[in-house]
């Protein structure tokens, strides 16, 4: 049996948009499946909004995404969640940061960090909040 865990991440109207800059990111295969491809459209303002949407890159990342629809409420709140992505690189680390950094907040510079060789964090254009890192192995406690 095989597990995999993939961020799911809720927008208001805004999941398109947010897919597009993360497949521009990422690169890989951009799936956007819209309420009214779907047949469940509750209101026609909604229709091209995302019923179900993600970004799988060549290189394994995984992004899932959609549009909650005003029937629900929604509150993306202050600090619920990060999208960590780790690299193998400080290279790969920083090719990705300057692509995700375009629009974003930076919370934090991407720099040497007493834990890992390249880490920083920032708010993309979307509200989300996205901690970039290079990997490295720890001695089990």
């Amino acid at each position: 049996m095989s597990v995999t865990t993939t961020p799911h991440l809720n927008f208001r109207g805004t999941a398109k948009a947010a897919l597009d800059f993360y497949h521009s990111v990422f690169g890989g295969q951009l799936i956007a499946f819209t309420n009214e491809q779907a047949f469940s459209v509750e209101r026609p303002d909604e229709a091209q909004q995302i019923k179900f949407g993600q970004v799988i890159g060549d290189d394994g990342f995984q992004i899932m995404a959609y549009d909650v629809p005003a029937s629900l409420s929604y509150d993306q709140g202050d600090r619920s969640s990060f999208v960590s992505v780790r690299g193998d690189s400080v290279d790969e680390i920083t090719s990705l940061w300057a692509k995700l950094s375009v629009g974003s907040t930076v919370l934090s510079d991407l720099a040497p960090s007493a834990f890992s060789p390249a880490y920083g964090m920032l708010k993309d254009a979307f509200g989300v909040v996205w901690v970039l890192d290079v990997a490295v192995a720890y001695a089990p406690a």
